[in-house]
């Protein structure tokens, strides 16, 4: 077969140089054969013997010999290793001229070969960023009535549209009316091919989003038809459309200004009506995205209170049971966003018995980081942003303290900031009720490695002695401290350089002899 190849890639160089077509096209099926065989191999070799540059002249679009060499290109371009050799080789062109043609076996292979050039491979697509390709396709896909041709134009799209250059291309060429037109024609179908390009439109539609520019010109203060068409998806009675509406939203909420927007327009009660749909119904990437949309929109100060008092907090602790760690991960994400400066509702949901039971519950899921993490967060925000005895004596209840002093080891400074700030109020507020977790957790030890640490920022250093402080009024947590000569590495810290540290090993140096 290896001998075979060669022998064909030698006369295809020789018989594109003379156009023998009868010649050409035995060597492309010769090719054909091998990398069916050995897709890998063949391509190497095909890179190897210089072949590519020759195909963008065999890519005339009246040639029979057209076809084979598009779905040559496509073979090749399925191994990652091939895709910056065949955009090299000057192949994107003549195949984006290829989109005009009749021929159905060449749009097929050309929408593959295009497709699988521009598949992962960002150098391929800001090669299709300078051509007109997006122009183009938008323009084939509006004289397509096929399905098939349809679904041919949505592959090479997709890989496209991941593009951020392209993503403005092909809003400003059209693309979203096309698909918002997809959608209203497939919206009630019952075919199998409408239910396929419904989802491939409303998805394409999300990818578009994605790219702040393009995001952006759609969103058009808020007032723009296609924002307005999206946000009608919402209610929708298809499941594809009112994933597709929540995403968007989410995406539309990645600036202040769109969120505060969004939520002055009433779009915070059209989520919590679809998530009361969802919660027996139960559509996990529904949930999942409908989440997502409220815990983007409640970042901007301003919105906090506006969505606490929609009811927000209520719809969202209705998820509470739920098993799905992605639906966890954005409800924790939610409930910790909103709660952020608002003090009634981190008060509320902190005495909240059941609440703090699951909260305890998933800083344990150690299976599931991500969710881990949120749930060791919101604890922390819950006591931070309420600075209530009653919080804590929930937390307490609950068994909570002990992962707050493991969150304090964790390698993330903000969340170690966290944890220890939470436990500067619970030693505060209630040192007699959290004594004993804080002996059992090890709180002194992992305090005196957070001070000895050179690498522990200023922040973790100043609220470490905050502590200390506090838990000098325990007799065996006083007892911890003395054991470990805490007295050493804090006159350290006196001379350090952030002179808000230094104060406070002053002071905390100054209590530590006065009670030793």
């Amino acid at each position: 077969m290896a001998d075979n190849l060669s022998d064909a890639l030698k006369k295809l160089k020789l018989a594109s140089a003379d156009s023998t077509t009868d010649s050409v096209e035995s060597c492309l099926d010769c090719l054909l054969k091998a990398l069916a065989h050995n897709n890998a191999d063949a391509s190497g070799k095909i890179q190897e013997m210089g072949v590519l540059p020759l195909l963008p002249t065999l890519l005339a679009p009246q040639s029979s010999c057209t076809p084979k060499v598009a779905n040559i290109i496509a073979e090749v371009a399925k191994n990652e290793f091939m895709r910056s050799p065949c955009v090299e080789a000057g192949l994107i062109p003549p195949l984006v001229q290829l989109l005009h043609s009749k021929d159905h076996e060449v749009l097929l292979q050309t929408g593959r070969a295009l497709g699988n050039i521009c598949y992962d491979s960002q150098s391929s697509k800001e090669q299709f960023a300078s051509t007109n390709i997006a122009e183009e396709l938008v323009r084939l896909f509006q004289r397509q009535a096929e399905h098939e041709k349809k679904e041919m134009i949505f592959e090479v799209l997709a890989p496209l549209a991941e593009n951020d250059v392209i993503k403005l291309q092909l809003v400003e060429a059209g693309l979203v009316e096309c698909l918002l037109d997809v959608v209203v024609h497939t919206v009630d179908g019952v075919r199998e091919e409408d239910v396929a390009q419904l989802k491939t439109a409303s998805d394409l539609m999300v990818l578009l989003l994605l790219g702040d520019e393009s995001m952006q010109k759609l969103f058009e203060g808020g007032k723009g038809s296609v924002f307005q068409r999206v946000l009608s998806w919402v209610p929708s009675h298809n499941h594809q459309l009112q994933l597709a509406g929540a995403l968007a939203i989410a995406n539309f909420a990645r600036n202040d200004g769109n969120c505060i927007h969004m939520v002055e327009s009433g779009i915070v009660q059209k989520l919590l009506e679809l998530l009361d749909r969802h919660v027996d119904e139960g559509n996990v990437t529904v949930q999942h995205a409908a989440l997502s949309a409220l815990r983007n929109l409640a970042i901007p100060v301003v919105n906090k209170a506006k969505m606490l008092s929609a009811g927000v907090s209520d719809t969202v602790l209705k998820f509470l049971p739920s098993e799905m760690p992605p639906v966890q991960f954005k409800l924790l994400g939610t409930l910790r966003m909103l709660i952020d400066t608002q003090a009634d509702a981190a008060d509320q949901l902190g005495t909240n018995g059941k609440l703090v039971e699951r909260l305890v519950e998933w800083c344990e899921a150690k299976d599931h980081a991500g969710v881990m993490g949120e749930s060791n967060r919101l604890l922390s925000a819950l006591i931070r942003h309420s600075k209530s005895k009653d919080v804590v004596k929930t937390v307490i209840q609950g068994a909570g303290v002990k992962h707050l002093v493991v969150m304090a080891t964790s390698e993330h400074m903000i969340m170690q900031n966290e944890a220890l700030v939470a436990l500067g109020l619970i030693a505060g507020l209630d040192l007699v009720g959290a004594e004993k977790d804080f002996v059992g957790a090890g709180l002194v030890q992992v305090l005196h490695k957070l001070l000895s640490d050179e690498m522990s920022a200023p922040e973790v250093k100043y609220n470490s002695m905050v502590i200390i402080c506090a838990v000098m009024g325990s007799g065996p947590l006083h007892k911890e401290v003395q054991g470990l000569a805490f007295i050493d590495v804090v006159s350290k810290l006196r001379s350090h350089e952030n002179k808000t540290v230094s104060h406070q090993a002053s002071l905390t140096e100054q209590r530590l002899t006065a009670q030793s």
